[in-house]
């Protein structure tokens, strides 16, 4: 199996790199992924730059892999058209610092490189580990390993899209893993207000959980119980159950 290891933290990131030793274990791994952190940026593609790439290694000295000025789905796209000889078998992408739970799924890199995957009807499953005041990299990869490997053994359709997220270490050993929907909940939003030393006004943008409303379980609401959330997702944003109501309206050109 040849898999490709891509996130959005940058291709020096530990996460990136404890995943990789453990995905090794499963096959042929090669590393695009952006040169630089690349949190929040979604789908972003480079239409007006050129995307430069370079090879950058480990800190033994192996080759770690390609080093790509752009985006998450850039290094995807890139790597498929341009930098593997063959297309490959799985895509994966993280382990990312923080969850992308509920709406972060929309904001996130992580997810989007994954998302750019199975554009190429490639399986794609996008890793990230809990916010925590530590975070124990090593530990999420091996169960990050263990989830893809459980995915692979079921045989899901070329271009299936998973998102996979690790509780924290700090919440003790995971209960367990939970297949639930993505969560709708909107964060608390908020920005504080401060000034720089010149006195100009700037704002830096607060973060609070996702407000989960009563209902049923989500990738947010697992992940708080000690639960590996993993979520199927797809692309297709069409609202099919209202193409015949909206058709039927009418409509004048």
């Amino acid at each position: 199996m040849h898999i490709l290891l891509t996130n959005d933290d940058g291709v020096f990131a530990p996460g990136l790199r404890a995943l990789r030793k453990e995905l090794m274990k499963l096959g042929d791994v090669t590393v695009a992924a952006p040169a630089l952190e690349q949190s929040g940026v979604a789908h972003t593609i480079t239409l007006l730059n050129p995307l430069v790439v370079k090879q950058v290694d480990d800190d033994d000295g192996t080759t770690l892999g390609w080093s790509i000025e752009g985006s998450p789905a850039d290094s995807v796209k890139l790597a498929i058209c341009e930098l593997m000889r063959r297309p490959p078998d799985l895509i994966v992408s993280g382990i990312n610092s923080g969850a992308n739970a509920g709406i972060n799924v929309l904001y996130s890199g992580t997810v989007a490189a994954a998302i750019e995957g199975a554009f190429f009807k490639i399986t794609s499953i996008a890793v990230s580990l809990e916010l925590s005041e530590h975070f124990d990299f090593p530990r999420a990869a091996k169960q990050a390993r263990k989830v893809i490997e459980q995915i692979l053994a079921n045989k899901p359709t070329n271009g299936s899209l998973f998102n996979v997220n690790i509780p924290a270490h700090s919440r003790g050993e995971a209960k367990g893993v939970k297949v639930v929907p993505m969560g709708l909940g909107r964060h608390g939003e908020g920005f504080e207000r401060r000034q720089d030393p010149r006195g100009r006004t700037y704002y830096w943008m607060t973060y609070t959980p996702p407000r989960q409303a009563p209902g049923p379980e989500t990738d947010v609401t697992a992940l708080a119980d000690g639960y590996i959330a993993v979520t199927p997702l797809h692309f297709d944003m069409t609202r099919h159950d209202l193409l015949q109501e909206v058709g039927g309206w009418d409509w004048k050109g």
